[in-house]
């Protein structure tokens, strides 16, 4: 009897990847539409199911540390703020030294926002979530605390249940549904073609990003290998899924799942990473701010704005408090960004919209360097933390998705 074939998370993603690009370069409108469609009900389900997520896998993570709770969030919350603000000195130094010999002085024109050149769906679904992202951390913070607290074995039985049906609405829809949601966004950007010309643009500069997130990936990984006494390549492969799923869906928060498992396959204890994945999903955002940063200090050689090195570290301090507040959802970091670029530097509307048509092109990179940083803290934690987590839970990503093919 012939054994079934099953083809892997990342085999899957990297086969809508491709094909999104080249049937884009074919496809008719209204075929694209029907996969633009699926997406915006598809993102609307993600936008609902975040909040839940963050809940029913904080909360119980939080109350199985006991007392020490509040402790090890601000840890966590430290380590994710020192690893952004790291991320974005790199940047300004990279561009004070190396921007100067490649960018000439110049205007920035008017440059359109890409999601204008994008395809529309054929219909939207409204699917509100019942409170957002920063709401869901207030709560699962508040409750797993106070379970901490009051020790309530009615209330932490019910948030173990509710971290089952999490754990199966992650295992049997959203994972299983990423691929054909990847191909969706791909195909739509192929289509409109804005990705080409964009990075055309700024191709040297994204170069130069690119290898700069590769360089932060391993310093993290660097720093959480030589604590846990493993060899950060090794590490690093082992989170390839998560950094190829966020290139896809360009969302931390949408890549949950798929940090969370392999983060837990890199040696992390289930406790640990059900608490630092969610929580570094939001506050988290190294590769982000390393982008804004690069392209900002880009955009202001071109424009010959004068560099003001004590602003620009104001703004990188800003920029790491203001990403905590970005949504979970493709562009979200550089719409909160946007804030900061305006009256801090100065940017003027063609300005922005020239940092938001760069970044949003090439967003899934940044994005990709969050989620994967993820697995180095939360590494770090579990190091640190030396078995105050607690005992693993019972049910944790108890049907897992079939494992990758590296």
């Amino acid at each position: 009897m012939s054994q079934k074939i099953k083809i892997g998370l990342l085999t899957r993603i990297l086969i809508a990847i491709v094909a999104g690009i080249l049937i884009g370069l074919i496809a008719p409108d209204w075929f694209t539409r029907i996969f633009v469609t699926f997406n915006a009900v598809f993102g609307q389900f993600l936008s609902f199911s975040i909040p839940l997520i963050i809940v029913g896998l904080i909360t119980p993570a939080i109350a199985s540390l006991g007392r020490g709770a509040g402790k090890w969030l601000a840890i966590t919350a430290s380590i994710a703020y020192l690893s952004t603000l790291t991320a974005g000195f790199l940047a300004l130094a990279t561009g004070l030294l190396v921007f100067p010999h490649m960018l000439a002085a110049g205007s920035v024109g008017e440059t359109a926002n890409p999601e204008d050149a994008l395809l529309g769906p054929f219909f939207t679904v409204e699917i509100p979530p019942v409170f957002g992202v920063m709401t869901a951390l207030i709560t699962a913070f508040v409750l797993g605390v106070g379970l901490t607290i009051t020790r309530g074995k009615v209330l932490f039985r019910a948030a173990q249940e509710f971290r089952e049906i999490i754990n199966r609405v992650i295992g049997k829809i959203i994972i299983p549904l990423l691929p054909i949601y990847i191909f969706g966004i791909i195909l739509n950007m192929t289509v409109a073609g804005e990705v080409f010309r964009v990075i055309g643009t700024f191709l040297s500069i994204i170069v130069i990003v690119f290898a700069l997130t590769l360089l932060m990936l391993l310093l993290q990984y660097t720093i959480a290998g030589t604590l846990k006494k493993q060899n950060p390549l090794s590490m690093l492969k082992t989170m390839l899924p998560a950094y190829v799923t966020a290139l896809g869906t360009s969302s931390s928060a949408a890549t949950i799942p798929v940090t969370l498992r392999q983060t837990i396959k890199m040696g992390v204890s289930e406790p640990v990473a059900s608490f630092v994945v969610p929580l570094c999903a939001t506050v988290h955002l190294a590769g982000s701010t390393l982008k804004i940063t690069s392209f900002a200090l880009a955009i202001m050689y071109i424009s010959g704005i004068e560099i003001n090195v004590a602003l620009m570290a104001g703004f990188i301090f800003m920029l790491g408090i203001t990403m905590v507040a970005a949504p979970g959802v493709p562009g979200g970091a550089i719409v909160a960004a946007s804030g900061l670029l305006t009256s801090m530097l100065g940017f003027t509307e063609p300005q922005v919209a020239l940092m938001i048509a760069t970044y949003i092109a090439i967003d899934s990179f940044g994005t990709a360097t969050n989620v994967t940083g993820d697995g180095a803290i939360a590494a770090i934690v579990d190091k640190l933390s030396a078995g105050q987590f607690g005992n693993p839970p019972a049910v944790m990503l108890d049907e897992p998705v079939e494992a990758d093919s590296i």
